[in-house]
């Protein structure tokens, strides 16, 4: 089996972050989103990855390379964003002789039992009940529990089954022919390549899809539910940090996930916050929010913020959302 993860996207809704740093790259309880995605295929035997890159993509190349040697890696890049049945079929060369592909949105983090998934006899299509479907892939189900329709945001949708970025297909030669069919005839939903119209083409062809229920996925390309995820995670066993260093006249309000090389002076920490590697914090407060590494923080009250890597602060009691390389002081006139 292979895995093939798509992360072309710009993360236009993290911006400024990800003028800087690609999404899967921001990280989530002391380690990167895509992180967790490929510690979880690998988990249930997967060890051939294709990445669709774009945006900043040899940043994720050279993450990869560094932190996942084991395994076997393959990048293919989306010259233009035409949806994700395009970013699939850009990597159909790498595919076709894959025997199973496992489809995983590289900016997801999912709350669901992979090896299900892996073992299970048919094609899967990850879902989960949501209350409004109509900003999301749809699937339908028939009398015996299969699908039986998919379609792309619907304006009516007849099921409240939303598609959650999660797909793994058996059927490899049929998923390609079916992606070959709608870019050489042109069909697009909203504008884009719709892996659903794809799958679609493949029901109707007799090609069986099992729906998979995740407990929950968390789509980590907005502020709020980025730190929601942090948050939830930090709570969890084995995601906080469990020694932490001694920092001089400084509180830890668990839980907390610390960085190596951090300097803490003079501060209370926590709950919920995530810090990279080689951080100062002064004589601040921070609670709900994610520090990037080698960030500096001085004299600064931060809650429910996202600070990214390299950034300066100085005075302030603010809920921020900043970028890499950015240098603010509040305390000049």
């Amino acid at each position: 089996m292979k895995a093939l993860i798509p992360v072309a996207g710009a993360g236009t809704h993290l911006r400024p972050h990800t003028y800087t740093q690609p999404k899967p790259l921001i990280p989530v309880a002391g380690k990167p989103i895509i992180s967790y995605i490929i510690d979880e295929l690998v988990a249930v035997g997967i060890e051939d990855f294709v990445f669709v890159i774009g945006h900043l993509g040899e940043k994720i190349r050279d993450y990869v390379k560094e932190k996942h040697p084991d395994i076997r890696q393959e990048y293919v890049h989306q010259n233009t964003r035409q949806g994700l049945g395009h970013a699939v079929w850009t990597a159909r060369e790498e595919l076709k002789d894959a025997k199973e592909v496992f489809i995983v949105l590289g900016d997801t983090i999912f709350d669901v039992d992979f090896k299900e998934i892996a073992d299970a006899p048919h094609s899967c299509l990850g879902v989960k009940k949501v209350e409004d479907p109509r900003n999301f892939g749809v699937a339908e189900l028939n009398e015996h529990g299969m699908v039986s329709h998919v379609v792309e945001k619907p304006r009516i949708p007849k099921s409240n089954l939303a598609l959650v970025g999660l797909y793994k297909c058996k059927e490899v030669a049929e998923l390609i022919a079916a992606l070959e069919y709608i870019v050489d005839n042109n069909i697009k939903t909203l504008d884009e390549y719709q892996l659903t119209d794809a799958i679609m083409r493949m029901i109707e062809q007799g090609v069986t899809f099992k729906p998979c229920t995740v407990k929950n996925w968390f789509d980590c390309g907005q502020k709020d539910i980025l730190l929601e995820t942090n948050a939830m995670l930090l709570k969890r066993g084995g995601f906080a940090s469990k020694e932490i260093p001694y920092y001089k006249d400084t509180i830890i309000i668990h839980p907390v996930n610390i960085g190596k090389g951090c300097r803490i002076t003079n501060s209370i920490i926590g709950p919920n916050v995530t810090i990279g590697e080689n951080v100062t914090i002064d004589y601040s407060i921070v609670r709900e929010s994610i520090i990037g590494s080698y960030a500096s923080i001085q004299e600064v009250v931060l809650h429910h913020s996202v600070v990214g890597s390299d950034a300066a602060i100085r005075g302030l009691s603010q809920s921020l959302n900043i970028g890499d390389n950015t240098e603010i002081d509040f305390g000049k006139v």
